[in-house]
């Protein structure tokens, strides 16, 4: 694996030399703010040869403490910068990693982010993020930005993309990791969990409990197509037991508690006999909780609920929300491994690994008898 990038080197040794004490420095004669510095600024300004310079830089050759410190002093005492566009000229490639995801308001995305943070932190390798909202166009014209400063890798949500934005893909020589889903056949590597598997094994549960009359609320089911896999394993498995969903109710925009609230009720309104309702995620699956329990509902004697996500954020609420855990946080850190070469014996690309959520029935399922 190549040694930590300039940035992360330069940035480690900027911390370590800011809360010690080093040498002051003065900035060179003549010097112009306006103009681009060099390492020649910082050589003049250290007292030291530019090689040297550069040799601190990238923590590169044998270098003295003392001298090592007057270096770092003057880069940090002028706010050098390294130019990475330089280095990138030579080759082809710069050490940032493309990662488009969806969504930044939804709760998922921040917690795929840190895992990937946290893997890429120590190899010289830089996490950039675009947003694609849910628009197949909005990722397409994100995508052929980032691949157009040649990263050294892509991690993007879904396995749906434009014929455009796969060709990009399948063309860019790089690393490529789909994340979130493993439903369908990736461009080259993907990290995620059968949606449809989730959706099947949480009918399941609500069948065993004794629930009969289940409504669906969710995302437009055309741009969020991990929730739209979920109910075809729901229903899938309902029609093996003999049912079908008495209700759906489908809306557009970013998940909110407010929306749950208006969608269950819009739901209990048309179905009063509905003894279940099934959230695509477990925002709008709190705001239907709280919804049921302000109408004195029993839950889950009459009426039981369930999200999806493991949000931690609404552990506090009055009765836990029976739900999934979409191994968020560990797609984030095994798609950044792949990308940075710490996968299986160290291949990159071509790897499918499938993750397995764990049902949490919490306080809204009956328990089986």
């Amino acid at each position: 694996m190549d040694k930590p990038s300039f940035a992360a080197n330069i940035g480690y040794a900027f911390l370590q030399a800011f809360f010690q004490d080093s040498p002051k420095v003065t900035k060179p004669s003549g010097f112009d703010s306006r103009r681009p510095l060099t390492l020649r600024d910082v050589s003049e300004a250290s007292g030291v040869s530019e090689m040297t310079v550069s040799r601190v830089l990238r923590n590169r050759g044998d270098v003295s403490e003392t001298t090592r410190e007057k270096v770092l002093a003057a880069a940090r005492t002028l706010g050098y910068v390294p130019n990475k566009i330089a280095g990138a000229l030579a080759s082809q490639r710069v050490n940032l990693v493309g990662v488009v995801i969806p969504s930044l308001s939804n709760m998922v995305f921040p917690e795929v982010m840190t895992g990937i943070s946290e893997v890429l932190e120590d190899t010289g390798l830089q996490p950039v993020v675009g947003v694609s909202n849910y628009s197949p166009d909005r990722e397409e014209a994100v995508l052929y930005e980032m691949l157009s400063w040649r990263p050294s890798g892509m991690i993007i949500a879904g396995l749906e993309h434009t014929p455009a934005s796969r060709a990009m893909l399948a063309q860019a020589g790089i690393p490529i990791v789909e994340i979130m889903d493993i439903d369908g056949e990736p461009v080259d590597s993907a990290v995620g969990i059968s949606h449809r598997r989730a959706g099947r094994q949480m009918a399941e549960a609500i069948i065993a409990a004794g629930y009969r009359h289940i409504a669906f609320m969710g995302t437009q089911m055309p741009n969020d197509h991990r929730a739209r896999k979920r109910l075809e394993g729901f229903e899938d498995a309902l029609a093996k037991a003999g049912l079908k969903l008495v209700d759906r109710e489908f809306y557009s925009g970013g998940s909110a508690l407010l929306k749950g609230r208006e969608m269950t009720e819009a739901v209990l309104k048309r179905n009063p006999d509905i003894d279940f309702l099934y959230y695509s995620n477990d925002m709008i699956g709190a705001g239907g909780l709280l919804y049921c329990l302000d109408q004195g509902l029993d839950v889950p004697g009459k009426i039981g609920l369930a999200g999806f996500n493991g949000v931690e954020l609404l552990d506090g609420l009055p009765r836990k929300l029976a739900t999934m855990d979409a191994c968020r946080l560990e797609i984030g850190r095994k798609a950044a491994e792949i990308i940075a070469g710490k996968g299986h014996d160290g291949i990159i690309g071509g790897e499918v690994l499938e993750l397995f959520p764990t049902l949490q029935p919490g306080d809204t399922i009956r328990k089986i008898p």
